[in-house]
């Protein structure tokens, strides 16, 4: 990882949008601080579409889309999302409803089972509001060891289903989208334009493993300084600065150097 300072302006140039992670990147420890607000204002004002990509629930991508100065909202791990077209905020679900709902049954079969093997395990406090996985906190409110995490991890994909691990979630779902797949499909669908010419026009900024795939995927990434986990490629570019004020020092930069173009 380089430091952010070192980010030049031809790296920027391609840029016609801005992806960014919630929990300990936007947020503050669950917080919407007034500067990371802000920046968001003026990377839209810059011109740049704007896209929170998240772990979260459904619940939250539509509010988020409705009232923050974005485009939309990739949630549950790229498994859904919410679009702004016009005046209105659009689901976007690749299932059709009956679909959904079959696997949605098949998903609480799923976590029953893990449950009863593992009592100690709580659910997040947002898996009601979810649509394609369920979550169990492990960091959010109370900490789960390690060893139990993987524990439940080899125990959901011996029956079928996949996992996702944030700084504060462990996500249990039998759709196959992450947030680089889902983010891809969602902006290809939008534009009309082949999914590895996005990969160079879009930067995305994050802080943990579960944001791994768009490390992996985009050509410009950011981390702040609070990157926790084992991501398999780390960020480009990391900011001195933790959560949302190494946020705010992100789109400082880029906003700096985009200037720098004109």
């Amino acid at each position: 990882m380089k430091p952010l300072a070192t980010l030049t302006r031809d790296l920027v140039a391609p840029l016609r949008g801005f992806l960014f992670d919630l929990d300990d990147t936007f947020l503050e420890h669950g917080q919407v601080l007034p500067a990371a607000l802000q920046a968001l204002y003026r990377l839209k004002e810059a011109g740049l579409e704007l896209y929170a990509v998240t772990g979260r629930a459904a619940g939250w991508g539509a509010v988020v889309a409705h009232q923050w100065p974005i485009d939309g909202a990739v949630c549950e791990n790229g498994n859904l999302a919410f679009v702004r077209e016009n005046a209105r905020i659009v689901g976007r679900d690749p299932l059709d409803r009956a679909a959904r709902a079959a696997r949605r049954e098949e998903l609480e079969r799923v976590v029953s089972e893990l449950r009863l093997r593992n009592p100690e395990l709580e659910p997040s406090d947002d898996a009601w509001q979810r649509v394609s996985d369920f979550t169990f906190d492990i960091g959010e409110y109370r900490r789960v060891p390690a060893d139990v995490v993987a524990r439940v991890r080899g125990q959901a994909h011996a029956l079928g289903a996949s996992t996702i691990q944030s700084s504060v979630h462990l996500h249990v779902s039998l759709d196959r989208s992450d947030k680089a797949s889902g983010t891809l499909r969602l902006l290809a669908a939008r534009h009309g334009l082949d999914p590895y010419r996005l990969l160079s026009a879009y930067a995305f900024i994050g802080d943990s493993e579960n944001d791994a795939a768009c490390f992996n995927a985009f050509r410009l990434t950011f981390g702040v300084k609070n990157l926790s986990g084992r991501p398999t490629l780390t960020p480009k570019f990391v900011a001195p600065s933790e959560r949302a004020r190494g946020f705010v020092e992100v789109t400082e930069l880029l906003l700096a150097r985009r200037a720098e173009l004109w």
